[in-house]
């Protein structure tokens, strides 16, 4: 028996990186899926990949600033799925390595519009329907900036993970007396295109240049964020609420923490 057999899972921002590999993983598993992105052609690309890989699913270009398009994307999964079970809000988007001077606030607005507003309002329309439905899970994705921790040259980004932390446990406070599960997930450095073609203020370029062995440190691989998005998938309703998991922890943590060092002996970064 497959683990997330039959469950119609919901992922944003999930036609590449992390949401890709999230929707691949609980595809593995069994999951209906429904997934989305701005691109219509990219969508469609990644509807055709899944299904050719034997997967249940189906896909919608969705701008997850747009609350409208948020709806549509719900009524759209009720519509060919008959319901939800699990609601992943995975879209996002980075404000590179720069000061904050030098980003403009028409860009800090968008940073904020899609990686928090957008989670409040996924959220403000999925908890009712859990509440209706009697069960549900909702997982946020947190980040950099998520577990307390400072960034600089991140500013407007982190801003927005560490809220999405604390909106998460909150939401589960609210509703700690029913069968819904609301986590989030710090998924830790992944090696995907969001570290390609970075903004960056000239204060930050010597900074980025250890990027590479950042990464080769404290890397999480893709495939263990999808399989960790499963486990999370596949629990009881309401059995875990409330946590901020975190992947770069443990055995990985102090791998890099050793390898950071040996870079900094050996006069890498």
């Amino acid at each position: 028996m497959k683990k997330l057999n039959g469950k119609v899972i919901v992922i944003t921002g999930s036609t590449r990186g992390i949401g890709k590999a999230i929707a691949d993983a609980c595809g593995k598993e069994g999951a209906k899926l429904v997934i989305c992105s701005r691109s219509e052609a990219k969508v469609e690309e990644a509807v055709k990949l899944f299904s050719d890989l034997g997967y249940d699913v189906t896909g919608i270009p969705v701008d997850v600033s747009r609350v409208e398009d948020i709806k549509r994307l719900f009524n759209h999964s009720i519509d060919t799925w008959g319901m939800i079970d699990v609601w992943i809000n995975n879209a996002g988007i980075s404000s590179g390595y720069r000061l904050l001077e030098d980003i403009p606030i028409e860009e800090i607005n968008k940073i904020i519009d899609i990686n928090l507003t957008a989670t409040l309002q996924a959220c403000k329309i999925i908890i009712p329907y859990y509440k209706k439905q009697g069960k549900g899970i909702l997982i946020n994705m947190s980040g950099r900036g998520g577990n307390g921790d400072h960034a600089p040259y991140m500013v407007p980004y982190t801003a927005t993970k560490a809220a999405i932390t604390t909106m998460t446990k909150s939401l589960a406070d609210e509703n700690a007396d029913l069968p819904i599960s609301i986590n989030s997930v710090v998924p830790g450095m992944v090696r995907t295109d969001f570290y390609k073609n970075v903004k960056t203020s000239q204060e930050a370029e010597e900074s980025l240049k250890s990027l590479p062995y950042i990464l080769n440190a404290f890397g999480v691989p893709l495939d263990t964020v999808g399989n960790f998005f499963v486990e999370l998938a596949s629990q009881q309703p309401g059995k875990v609420t409330g946590e901020n998991y975190s992947l770069s922890r443990g055995v990985r943590l102090i791998r890099g923490i050793v390898l950071i060092t040996w870079y900094k002996i050996t006069g890498k970064i």
